[in-house]
């Protein structure tokens, strides 16, 4: 397998962490991104044992952090080949008419703006050379909505009406864009959402659900 540069973001948890320890043993170079900066460079550190990484501590949601950060990435580092757009998070499960304001916007502003401030700031390289892969974790969620998921949901139909407006708008430019929609995975996705609340683990009863490991095994392959 060739040794391209990979950026992902929300790597210090879930499937952006698996991901990125499955594409270090495939000798990938590493962009990782996330918000805490003391577990980026624990991973970091894992990592550059096996393969060439460097880290990028910022918030998708906020524009100026993802361009700044973006422009201070090592001269290295600069020709990225793929993109995975994995930051994104739940908050919250109620009917839409006891929905909380906050929780909405942090949804909206993390699957959705943080997607495209992120992608934005890295493809004018990708079309400058004509070459590059856009893989976005989106989720089934994305596909059928259900009870009181409503803006999770909406946001994940907005992941997947953005991929294929990408995959139309770039392939006169050679990008390839992929969509990867998982269903139940077991990690730390629940205890966000529910703030920490032990009915976090309940979310799983009943099911064997998949692992960070499976879905790190189809970015992998895609």
């Amino acid at each position: 397998m060739s040794s391209k540069t990979v950026l992902i973001t929300g790597a210090t948890s879930g499937i952006g962490k698996a991901t990125s320890y499955k594409l270090a043993l495939s000798k990938m170079q590493l962009i990782i991104c996330g918000r805490r900066k003391k577990e980026l460079n624990k991973i970091e550190a894992e990592l550059s044992k096996l393969t060439s990484v460097t880290s990028l501590c910022f918030d998708v949601s906020d524009n100026e952090q993802v361009i700044k950060s973006i422009e201070s990435i090592p001269a290295d580092f600069q020709q990225i080949d793929v993109l995975i757009n994995n930051a994104g998070n739940a908050h919250g499960l109620d009917k839409f008419q006891d929905g909380d304001i906050e929780d909405w916007d942090n949804m909206i502003n993390s699957n959705v703006k943080g997607l495209l401030y992120v992608t934005k700031a890295i493809i004018g390289g990708m079309v400058q050379k004509s070459s590059g892969h856009i893989i976005n974790i989106g989720s089934l969620a994305g596909r059928e909505s259900y009870e009181k998921g409503n803006i999770y949901c909406a946001t994940k139909h907005a992941v997947n009406a953005i991929s294929k407006g990408m995959r139309i708008d770039l392939n006169k430019n050679n990008i390839k864009v992929s969509e990867i929609n998982p269903g139940l995975v077991e990690t730390a996705f629940s205890e966000v959402r529910f703030k920490g609340d032990p009915k976090a683990s309940k979310v799983y009863e009943g099911y064997k659900a998949l692992e960070a490991n499976d879905i790190a095994e189809i970015i992998e392959f895609v």
